[in-house]
């Protein structure tokens, strides 16, 4: 497995509460790199903040309404545990939210699968957005929902075109 995780200037660091709690709208996702055994990854994303907490664990800070991808992969001697990609939109203060393991204090699932086969056909429509020279950061969030459930009825979502794209764009610019 790979992923890209990777920020093109430092990020900066965060002021934290009295208590060290992160402050309100920020969520934070735990990444975990243990070879062979965990692994916790953001496929895409813009975090604030960075902060590497020791060689194998790494803590991730997103301002509200930011959308990351978040893939979970663990296994044993004898293969793979799980195999997780959600596509999370973080949200703010008062708003509702579907809690996930290493992800404080949770976010909206735009995007939640779970086995091998799903995951991968899920990298897969991310690839094709970034070739499309779109972020997957700003992909409509309609289309993830779309995505989710043509995945899980066991068909091939409808790909995502710069048509779409700019009609979201549109949209959100609007209020719609």
């Amino acid at each position: 497995m790979s992923g890209s995780a990777t920020v093109a200037e430092p990020v900066p660091a965060i002021p934290l509460r009295a208590d060290g709690s992160p402050p309100t709208g920020i969520t934070t996702v735990e990444l975990t790199w243990v070879e062979q055994a965990t692994e916790r990854w953001i496929r895409f994303g813009t975090p604030l903040h960075d902060q590497i907490l020791d060689r194998r664990r790494r803590l991730l800070s997103f301002a509200a309404n930011s959308v990351f991808a978040f893939v979970r992969w663990a296994s044993n001697d004898y293969g793979t545990l799980l195999s997780r990609l959600d596509v999370v939109r973080t949200v703010g203060p008062g708003e509702a939210y579907t809690t996930l393991p290493c992800v404080a204090p949770g976010g909206e699932l735009l995007l939640h699968l779970g086995g091998w086969p799903k995951v991968r056909q899920a990298l897969a429509l991310i690839d094709a957005i970034e070739n499309l020279g779109v972020d997957p950061c700003v992909v409509a969030p309609d289309y993830w929902r779309h995505a989710h459930n043509r995945l899980i009825a066991g068909y091939r979502p409808r790909a995502y075109s710069l048509a779409r794209h700019r009609a979201w764009l549109l949209r959100r610019e609007i209020g719609a």
